[in-house]
């Protein structure tokens, strides 16, 4: 009898790995975006999104151990993935072609490990700027509704955008990263075996819609700071 250790091992436990933590990701860049886009209700909005999330205290801490935990897990298994089907192949082809239907593999399910290696060091950066951002006293304000002061996200997100260089970078990789969800939407949940055939089309348009639909979410948000007249006054 296989064991689960061996059985994830496997080619299948690899795919099922990745489809599920790929799901799990999907989620969490939904939840993401719906708090950055609190920048346009204003500049109150965003800072209190940052201050409810710190004050889940040690909770917060387990939160982001377990969403690196799949990060780690998606990334490890997808490049395994990768892997194996580099070593299975004995020759390469011009053109892909699938049994009994037409390819379902595009420029994006190609660079998928590129993508996602970008998307991985561009995630360290990410974190280093906003989650573990300056904390000194010059980036602490008051917030109506809550005693004492609180960590100014809002300032630091304006200290970024307005910068021309930062505004490009994130907008690239914000595109690339709906690049990425192009391919992965679909594949997550082809990857977890919820996809019949009849059921595979649909799941493929609504990936493209997922991915034009986050894509666009995300680069609204330097933008909005970069041409913003008065971007400490936000939206009121």
């Amino acid at each position: 009898m296989s064991t689960p250790r061996f059985q994830l091992r496997s080619s299948i436990g690899k795919k099922l790995l990745n489809g599920i933590t790929g799901v799990l990701l999907l989620l969490f860049i939904v939840a993401h975006l719906a708090g950055n886009l609190t920048i346009f209700v204003g500049k109150d909005a965003l800072n209190a999104y940052a201050a409810t999330t710190h004050s889940l205290g040690p909770l917060l801490i387990v939160i982001e151990l377990g969403l690196a935990a799949v990060f780690l897990a998606h990334a490890g298994s997808a490049i395994s993935v990768w892997r194996d089907n580099q070593a299975a192949r004995d020759t390469r082809y011009a053109v892909s072609k699938s049994k009994g239907a037409a390819s379902k593999q595009t420029v994006a399910s190609r660079t998928m490990i590129v993508t996602g290696l970008v998307l991985l060091a561009f995630l360290i950066l990410h974190l280093w700027q906003f989650r573990f951002g300056p904390t000194t006293p010059a980036y602490q304000t008051t917030l109506p509704g809550h005693a004492g002061e609180v960590w100014n996200l809002h300032l630091i997100v304006v200290e970024t955008f307005k910068n021309p260089i930062w505004t490009a970078l994130y907008v690239a990789v914000m595109i690339l990263l709906g690049f990425h969800l192009r391919h992965g939407f679909w594949s997550a949940f082809q990857s977890i075996g919820l996809l019949n055939p009849k059921l595979r089309p649909l799941a493929f348009s609504a990936g493209v819609i997922f991915a034009i639909v986050i894509a666009v979410g995300f680069v609204l948000l330097p933008i909005f700071v970069f041409l913003a007249h008065d971007p400490n006054a936000g939206v009121a």
